[in-house]
């Protein structure tokens, strides 16, 4: 059932070869034989050392991860700060130049 079923494809002789090999004479597919060669032991599966996160590691790595989400985020908000105090600055020049050259006859 979980075999992988692999579709009998035409040889470049012509010949079809069957994928399952055929049946014996009395009708019962036998298992095939053991065989007697000699085969190395299998090795064993490598261990990895487990990370074991102790009460102070475990309270450096919060603090780690606090300082650094507080750095990012000051970043973040002086980089907005500065895009908003820019674009307010080009707002009122804009207005200073539309009001010179609307009014160009106007003396003080």
């Amino acid at each position: 059932m979980f075999t992988h079923k692999i579709p009998v494809n035409e040889q470049p002789t012509g010949q079809l070869i069957p994928l399952v090999p055929a049946a014996p004479a009395d009708g019962h597919p036998h298992a095939p034989a053991a065989c007697s060669c000699q085969h190395p032991a299998p090795a064993p599966a490598a261990t990895r050392p487990t990370v074991q996160l102790t009460p102070g590691s475990l309270a450096l790595l919060v603090g780690g991860g606090t300082v650094a989400v507080l750095v990012i985020g000051a970043v973040l908000v002086s980089m907005l700060l500065a895009v908003a105090i820019t674009a307010g600055s080009l707002a009122i020049v804009a207005l200073v130049v539309r009001s010179v050259l609307t009014n160009p006859g106007r003396k003080h």
